[in-house]
């Protein structure tokens, strides 16, 4: 299945430049499958979703479709075919 992977503005420094990626992942791909195999081409922006334990980055946002993956089980969360990831840092301001 293809996955599209929607990445911000922010981020594309460490996706060769690029806003949209396409993973072909085996069988029912979760979130977490989503960053191992963006850590493969993109180690840098998979670091800036998850931390050295592995978990989702806190101000860091995954949304499948539209719902954050958090709501949905975290990297747990299952990916149906045809929807998009979108990778959204959060923005803090004064």
């Amino acid at each position: 299945m293809i996955v599209r992977v929607i990445v911000p503005q922010a981020l594309t420094e460490f996706a060769d430049g690029r806003s949209e990626l396409a993973l072909d992942l085996a069988g029912q791909p979760t979130v977490h499958d989503v960053v191992a195999a963006l850590a493969e081409p993109y180690p840098a922006l998979a670091r800036r979703v998850v931390d050295e334990t592995g978990q989702l980055r806190r101000f860091v946002n995954v949304y499948v479709g539209t719902e954050e993956c958090r709501r949905l089980g975290g990297l747990a969360a299952v990916i149906p075919d045809g929807t998009a990831v979108h990778i959204i840092g959060s923005i803090a301001g004064g």
